[in-house]
């Protein structure tokens, strides 16, 4: 495989990534480096590790994962995306207080967005090549993608306002049906 077609698997893989960043920090009242950092580093590290896992882990569980793992990522995408719309009509200015950077959250998105690159670590074994290096390519890319999806939220959430929180958790919403459908059908 060559570095323009793993940049490309990498590209797609962060797709997700990029769109909850952007949804999640659209509903922070505010956004430190901290946290974009903290959030970026956690969906290129879950990214790099489902890849090498994938990889490692052979059929037997790929098959077992992915008769589920569309529910799960539905799941998580749709409670976070419905606590970020609560958040928005819940609070008397529409900030709220939802920091997806930390705990369970943060966690559960990291999961939520890396599923597809547990499959792609699988498909890895059949081109014979450093999966380190490639798994490694991938979570940076990850990484970059959340870092500019924060700086676009931010600058759609300040334009938009209270309107943008709830757009940002219906995206999530979206994300978690896409995944559903496509995975489903």
């Amino acid at each position: 495989m060559d570095l323009l077609s793993i940049l490309l698997v990498a590209l797609g893989l962060s797709a997700d990534c990029f769109a909850v960043a952007l949804s999640g920090s659209i509903s922070m009242p505010s956004v430190s480096l901290r946290q974009v950092f903290r959030t970026a580093f956690s969906f290129g590290f879950f990214q790099f590790g489902m890849a090498a896992v994938g990889w490692l882990a052979g059929g037997p569980v790929v098959q077992f994962v992915a008769d589920f793992d569309h529910w799960v990522a539905f799941a998580v995408l749709a409670l976070v995306g419905g606590r970020m719309i609560w958040e928005a009509f819940r609070s008397r200015d529409g900030a709220g207080n939802a920091d997806m950077s930390k705990g369970l959250t943060l966690v559960s998105l990291s999961v939520a967005t890396s599923i597809d690159a547990f499959a792609v670590g699988l498909s890895l074994a059949f081109f014979e090549q450093d999966v380190l290096g490639i798994s490694l390519l991938i979570g940076l890319v990850a990484f970059a993608v959340t870092a500019l999806g924060f700086a676009v939220g931010r600058r759609v959430g300040a334009l938009l306002g209270s309107p943008a929180r709830v757009l940002g958790g219906l995206i999530l919403i979206g994300i978690g049906v896409r995944t559903l459908i496509t995975h489903t059908f």
